[in-house]
C-alpha cells in the first residue's frame, strides 16, 4: 500500500518562506507517478496548487502561486518538494500531497490522484 506522509508545515508571516516535503513509501513496484500538491481553506473545497509529469519535468501551477511557489523531486523521486515563497495570508490553508498514474497540463482534480497524505498545515500572518 502507497503511503504518503508531509513535513515543514508551519506558521510564517507575510512575504515569508516554507519548503513542505512528501515523502513515499510502499511503492515496491517503482511506479512512476505524477505528483501534486493541494490545498484546502476552511469552508472552501480542495484546489490544486501545483504537479509534475511522473516522466519529465514538466510542472502545472495555479495562478494564484505562480512565480511564487515551486514544485520540485529528489533525484529519486522520493521525496518530493513543495518549495513556498512570498506566502501570503490567502494562502493559509491544509496542504496535502497526492500521487497518480496521469498527469494533464491543466489544473487536476482530486479524483485524478490515487493517493495521499494526511495533510499539514500552513498558515500565514499579515
Amino acid at each position: 500500500q502507497v503511503q504518503l506522509v508531509e513535513s515543514g508545515g508551519g506558521s510564517v508571516q507575510a512575504g515569508g518562506s516554507l519548503r513542505l516535503a512528501c515523502t513515499i513509501s510502499g511503492n515496491k513496484y517503482g511506479t512512476y507517478y505524477a505528483m501534486g500538491w493541494f490545498r484546502q481553506a476552511p469552508g472552501k473545497e480542495r484546489e490544486m496548487v501545483a504537479s509534475i509529469a511522473p516522466h519529465t519535468e514538466h510542472a502545472y501551477y495555479d495562478d494564484s502561486v505562480k512565480g511564487r511557489f515551486n514544485i520540485s523531486r529528489d533525484p529519486t523521486r522520493n521525496p518530493f518538494f513543495l518549495e513556498m515563497n512570498s506566502l501570503k495570508p490567502e494562502d493559509t490553508a491544509m496542504y496535502y500531497c497526492a500521487v497518480g498514474r496521469t498527469w494533464r497540463p491543466r489544473t487536476m482534480l482530486p479524483g485524478d490522484f490515487d493517493y495521499w497524505g494526511q495533510g499539514t498545515q500552513v498558515t500565514v500572518s499579515s
